[in-house]
């Protein structure tokens, strides 16, 4: 089921600088922005938070249509088959944008021709996490262990093709060792049958793990990116652990429709970049170990282009096929 929410404007927008299109032409009407997720998931509330900012900068309601389904690829497909007037933007997502064009046979759009970036809104890390009460102190441990004894250890994820799923796919790969996939319905899910011992370790997005991290229930032995995280700083990198290849940024923007207008798309841009100057959504993100980006659309692009093939090879190594 869709779910709108409105997000009402102020009742005149504040100024964007250094951009030629009158206020008048555009936006003179409501906003649809498309989340490809389920409501109540991050790319959900992370939608709202950045709409809610961007409704007052250009004095016009936002709604958020909620377009879930097909690991993204419905709501990413709406977004890229609607008119390109501004009027129909949408959340540009990890999956949909740079994996799931290897992932599945046949995508109902190109991901990098039928859509177009607006920018960057984040990128967040990942955390290899065990249970508190697991033997396996370091990543050196964990891999031993996995080494000792193939095919026997799991990892959970919440489904397939996701960042957590990649990920473990990606440490399979590094430490040449050999586990079990097990996906869950989310992550939520694959983490509580973590804590539950159910299964052995888990790379969870790292504002998901921080509760359960912080109240003991799970260990953490590995963040993804390249420094440690000041949130987690006992939590060495991957690349201190022994694994430099393995970082991974969950990250997701603003895109869209192929033949979107230039000035829109320099004032939606403007207007999102300003979004994220706001000091209670720049406190909510950084409390969830997140990196706020911001930037052009170029930069954006550049970003979706880089990581398309890192991916392509992980899928295609690990032969990974949708459920």
């Amino acid at each position: 089921m869709k779910r709108r929410v409105l997000l009402q404007a102020a009742s005149s927008a504040i100024a964007l600088p250094g951009l030629a299109l009158a206020q008048d032409k555009y936006p003179s009407k409501v906003i649809t922005w498309i989340c490809p997720y389920a409501a109540g998931g991050n790319a959900d509330n992370r939608s709202r938070q950045v709409a809610r900012v961007m409704s007052t900068l250009l004095g016009q309601t936002i709604i958020i249509d909620n377009k879930a389904g097909g690991g993204g690829n419905i709501g990413t497909d709406a977004i890229a088959k609607a008119k390109p007037d501004g009027y129909t933007i949408g959340m540009g997502n990890f999956a949909p944008l740079a994996v799931n064009v290897s992932l599945f046979k046949k995508l109902p759009f190109d991901p990098q021709n039928d859509l177009v970036p607006i920018m960057l809104i984040e990128r967040g890390p990942l955390v290899l996490m065990v249970r508190n009460e697991s033997p396996y102190k370091t990543v050196k441990d964990l891999v031993a262990a996995a080494k000792a004894a193939p095919g026997k250890l799991s990892y959970a994820s919440g489904g397939i093709g996701g960042t957590h799923h990649l990920s473990g796919a990606l440490f399979e790969a590094e430490a040449g060792v050999d586990m079990i996939h097990v996906p869950y319905k989310s992550g939520a899910a694959g983490a509580t049958d973590l804590m539950g011992g159910q299964v052995n370790m888990m790379f969870e997005q790292m504002y998901a793990a921080m509760p359960s991290l912080k109240g003991g229930r799970l260990r953490g032995l590995a963040i993804t990116s390249k420094t440690r995280s000041p949130l987690l700083p006992d939590v060495p990198t991957m690349a201190e652990s022994g694994y430099p290849a393995i970082e991974v940024l969950n990250w997701q923007g603003i895109v869209g429709p192929k033949g979107l207008p230039a000035d829109i798309t320099k004032m939606l841009n403007a207007a999102g970049n300003k979004a994220l100057q706001d000091p209670a959504l720049r406190e909510t993100m950084t409390n969830q170990g997140n990196e706020i980006v911001g930037g052009t659309p170029e930069q954006f692009a550049a970003l979706i282009k880089a990581e398309t093939p890192r991916w392509a090879k992980v899928v295609r190594d690990a032969k990974v096929e949708p459920e």
